[in-house]
């Protein structure tokens, strides 16, 4: 006999940075609709990694916004400040396959290399209109990133993504929405157009990129509906789940 096909998990994760704007209140909601119509689940995921930025006020606010709204969600609410540990293992897999490496360039540093290079001509950017990394890092010997570790220098984790591409071969995922310029269907990723894209940082065991798909596979989520401005940030979702052997959730880009 077959077994039951368990109910899709769809899920809200806010950064409780600010106040929640009319752009969350419509994700919170749609999430929330498909979830009740499909028999499924709806999960509320705090990103509050960035401790610089989030502030208990801001994340209060967020369950009273989402009352208001006449959204329920399951409990206990996942917050990503409480499972550092599951990011830090991913790193490490990552990592033990000669995929990471630290950048010890600042923003000012990284801005006066692109500088530099664009004198030659213009720079390649990423879909986000940010240039893509041109530090040499990942051309530091072992014992040169060691010694610069050791003396308490800052540093962020990036992907070496020539080398994660190469051992993964072409990537796609299925469009169920339509992304900015009316893609849908089979889409093929290009986490390359991203570059070596940050994956954590000396104070912070992980990123966007990294927790979400983290998150994503252990929460169980099946269905991810995101905002067109999130539609290329998938192919780099998708390169780790496949570098990470986590699961791929139904993907829907909605304009708002």
């Amino acid at each position: 006999m077959k077994a039951p096909t368990p109910p899709p998990v769809f899920r809200f994760a806010p950064s409780p940075n600010g106040y929640l704007h009319l752009g969350h209140a419509y994700s919170a909601l749609l999430n929330f609709d498909l979830a009740r119509r499909a028999g499924g689940r709806f999960l509320l995921r705090i990103e509050d990694i960035d401790s610089t930025r989030c502030r208990p006020k801001f994340e209060a606010a967020i369950y009273e916004d989402l009352g208001w709204l006449g959204i329920a969600w399951e409990t206990p609410v996942r917050r990503q400040s409480e499972h550092l540990a599951s990011y830090r293992e991913a790193i490490e897999k990552l990592s033990a396959q000669g995929l990471i490496y630290p950048g010890f360039e600042s923003r000012a540093e990284i801005a006066r290399l692109v500088a530099q290079r664009e004198a030659d001509g213009p720079w390649p950017r990423d879909p986000d209109g940010a240039p893509i990394y041109p530090g040499a890092a990942k051309s530091l010997l072992p014992d040169q990133r060691q010694r610069l570790i050791e003396s308490g220098a800052p540093f962020a984790l990036r992907l070496d993504m020539a080398a994660a591409r190469a051992r993964v071969g072409a990537l796609s995922w299925i469009e169920q929405g339509e992304g900015p310029g009316a893609e849908t269907g089979t889409v093929a990723a290009r986490p390359e157009a991203w570059g070596d894209v940050i994956l954590a940082r000396k104070e912070i065991p992980t990123s966007y990129h990294l927790a979400v798909v983290v998150d994503d596979a252990l929460q169980g989520v099946t269905d991810v509906v995101r905002g067109q401005d999130l539609f290329w940030s998938t192919s780099v979702h998708r390169l780790l789940q496949h570098l990470l052997g986590l699961p791929e959730p139904v993907d829907r880009a909605d304009a708002g």
